[in-house]
This record gives C-alpha cells, sequence and structure tokens, in this order.
C-alpha cells in the first residue's frame, strides 16, 4: 500500500523510541534492586487533584457526556477566560477561546487555519519535535533557527529578522520551552511579535507550561502583547491532566470561524467528561493545590540541578519554568568512553538503570551533546537518579 509523501516526511519520535526501550528494560529490572527510574518523560507524577477527579464521576452519572459544541462548553471557555484575568491580568474574552483535544489538536487545528503549501514556519533549535511536525502535516516547511545558550535557547527579534524568507509565514515559539525549560523574556518576545506584525505573518505560541514558572522575570502569557498572538495551551502540565487530553486554542476573532469549521470535522469536540472536570480546575481549592505542587517543581529543579553540574552533567541556562534540566553530557559521557548522547542515554538505561531523553529529537543545533531529564519525578527518584550517575560514574574510573 502506498504512503503519502507527507507522512514519510514525518520523522520518529525518537522520545516514544527510547521510551519503549526504557519500558523493557523496565519490565527485566523491576523485581531487583534497582528498578528504572524514569526522568525521560515530561509527564507531572501528580494527577488530577480530587474536586477535578470528582467532577469527572459527577459528570459520568448524571449521564454528561454527549457532544459539545466543537469550541467547547461555554461554562469552561468562561472559566479559561476569568483564569487569564485573574492570573495574568489580561482580558482574554470566551470567545476567542476554542477547547480542543490536548495541545496537540490546537497546534494541528492552527497550522491547517494558517498554513498554506510550501510556507515556512521558524523555530528554534533545539525546540519540541511534534512542534515541527504539526507545520509538516500541514504541507508547511519548518526552518530551524539554531540558538544558543547565551540566548536562553530562544529566538530574538534580530534573528526572526535575519532568517525571515520569501516563503515565511510566521514564527511558532514555546515559553517556557521543552526541551530547555527556558522562557522568552517578555520585552523581547513582544519585538519578535512586531517583526513578525509587520510582514504579515503570524505568531504563533506554545504556552502549555504556563502557570509552571519560577522566576518572575517571565512566567507571563504571550496574549498580553495584542489579540493577534496565537496561544495554543493544555490542561496537562500545570493542571496535571495529560491522560484527559484536553486543551485549548486562542485565537484572533477572525479566524475564530474558520478554527471551529475545522474542529467540527477533524474532532467534533474535545472528551466532554473532560471538560466537565476541567471546570473544577479553576476551584480555589484546585488552584491552591496546583500552586503548592509548582512549589515542589521548583525545590525539585533547585536541587536537581546542581547536582547535574557537580557530576558533570552541566546546565548552561537555568531552566525558569516547565519541569526540564537541559544538560550537555559531553563531559561526563567522554570520561565513560561515550560520545553523544544517544549512546549515553541508553548506557545510563542499562547500566544505572535511569531512563533519559537524548537531544536527538529536537533539532541539530548541538543536540548530540545534550540529554533531557525530566524533573516532573519525584525528590526521591531525582535523588536516587544522582546517586546512581555518580556510582556509575565512579565504578568505571575505579575499573
Amino acid at each position: 500500500m502506498r504512503i503519502t509523501a507527507r507522512a514519510e516526511r514525518i520523522e520518529p519520535f525518537y522520545v516514544m523510541e527510547v521510551a519503549k526501550a526504557a519500558a523493557r528494560i523496565g519490565r527485566e529490572v523491576a523485581n531487583t534492586d534497582r528498578p528504572m527510574i524514569y526522568l525521560n518523560i515530561g509527564e507531572p507524577d501528580f494527577t488530577a487533584p480530587p474536586l477535578v477527579q470528582e467532577a469527572a464521576i459527577r459528570a459520568v452519572r448524571a449521564g454528561a457526556t454527549q457532544y459539545t459544541p466543537a469550541t467547547g462548553l461555554d461554562l469552561l471557555r468562561e472559566r479559561i477566560s476569568a483564569w487569564y484575568a485573574s492570573r495574568f491580568g489580561v482580558d482574554v474574552p470566551a470567545r476567542r477561546i476554542v477547547i480542543t483535544a490536548g495541545a496537540s489538536a490546537a497546534l494541528q487545528l492552527a497550522c491547517l487555519a494558517l498554513i498554506e503549501a510550501g510556507d515556512e514556519m521558524l523555530l528554534p533549535d533545539p525546540s519540541y519535535a511534534c512542534n515541527r511536525h504539526f507545520v509538516t502535516a500541514a504541507d508547511g516547511k519548518p526552518v530551524l533557527v539554531p540558538t544558543t545558550a547565551a540566548e536562553r535557547f530562544q529566538l530574538s527579534a534580530a534573528k526572526v529578522e535575519a532568517a525571515w524568507g520569501e516563503r515565511t509565514r510566521g514564527v511558532l515559539l514555546a515559553s517556557p520551552s521543552n526541551p530547555t525549560g527556558t522562557s522568552i523574556a517578555p520585552g523581547e518576545l513582544r519585538r519578535i511579535h512586531e517583526v513578525v506584525s509587520r510582514r504579515g505573518g503570524i505568531t504563533l505560541v506554545d504556552e502549555i507550561y504556563l502557570g509552571l514558572s519560577y522566576d518572575d522575570n517571565f512566567g507571563r502569557t504571550a496574549l498580553a502583547i495584542d489579540d493577534q498572538v496565537i496561544s495554543i495551551n493544555s490542561f496537562s502540565k500545570y493542571f496535571n491532566m495529560t491522560g484527559w487530553r484536553l486543551g485549548w486554542l486562542v485565537v484572533p476573532d477572525s479566524i475564530v470561524p474558520a478554527v471551529e469549521r475545522l474542529a467540527q470535522n477533524l474532532f467534533i469536540c474535545a472528551s466532554t467528561v473532560s471538560q466537565h472536570a476541567a471546570l473544577a480546575c479553576f476551584e480555589p481549592e484546585s488552584l491552591a493545590e496546583y500552586e503548592r505542587r509548582r512549589a515542589q517543581f521548583k525545590a525539585r529543579r533547585d536541587w536537581f540541578i546542581p547536582q547535574l553540574d557537580a557530576l558533570g552533567l552541566t546546565v548552561p541556562v537555568m531552566p525558569d519554568g516547565a519541569f526540564y534540566a537541559w544538560a550537555d553530557c559531553t563531559g561526563f559521557a567522554g570520561k565513560l568512553g561515550i560520545f553523544g548522547s544517544w549512546d549515553f542515554a541508553f548506557e545510563a538505561m542499562n547500566k544505572a538503570h535511569v531512563a533519559l531523553t537524548p537531544g536527538r529529537d529536537f533539532g541539530s543545533a548541538e543536540t548530540s551533546r545534550f540529554i533531557r531529564f525530566s524533573t516532573a519525578s519525584s525528590m526521591a527518584h531525582l535523588e536516587e537518579a544522582v546517586a546512581r550517575l555518580r556510582g556509575w560514574a565512579e565504578g568505571s574510573k575505579a575499573a
């Protein structure tokens, strides 16, 4: 059977390939004194808070499981709008919010609505692999622009201006970013949007880690700039609802009808039960719990990053949000006779029973030097992982 050229252009998602290998090795060592520690997947170890779980149960018992409008429950859109106002001081009318089946569906809708065949979208290198694949799936062309630690691994207005070409349609940014956990400074993001707007382009910002910020210099939404910025968001990260597959998209008024038509035809609607459950995310008790959890994520970061640096797994930029550490493994791996983060990740799984994500997925600008650690695991797991990596290095030295 013939596979389309479009499908062939989508590269494998190596994060998941590594996850499969980690699961296989994990099964083999599950009953040993050193079971696998999983620091490879960006999934909070917290689940939905009690009020959210209870709201889902009530919805099922009440039979509130029929289709919703393609744009989502009006009440949920209003709750999200109120959250933007109370948390960020930004007016985002509910009519501009479209509820989606996770951030993935939001990205797909945005790309299909705005990208024509051959259009180019500028993304930072490194960046989350699936973001560029959504551009490719819409027959666009992702253009990765190399970034450096001095730039916080983010695009600047100057780099956007320099990279802009005849086919450029806009930028697809992420703040905070996966894999680096770094954000774009608000002033720089505004300047990027000004560059894009002057050229009649589009500014798409992946904000799925919005809320998980640990630095007062960042932690703001791009929607504060103006009503032409397009934001992708999710209930997965800050709201701890990964498997519920619920997200949202904020778009200018002018493209709401197009996005709604696409949603009607491609998805009908997001999960009704998940939408009813998500209403409880914005209750004061739930929001207080999310803030307690955010404090725990920060404490993990504050402990873990210095430990990595001490091991020689250098984190060149302190992540200001999300729950990742983007570490240069060259020095540590080199002492073990390992060259490249891909081989290092598999050796770490086999020798230390610590699952990590190599940089291969995230671009080509020196990503072969880097490993992504997820700090979404418990402090106990992070402490044990550091002890195992240290023991691995010391054992190799002794040998």
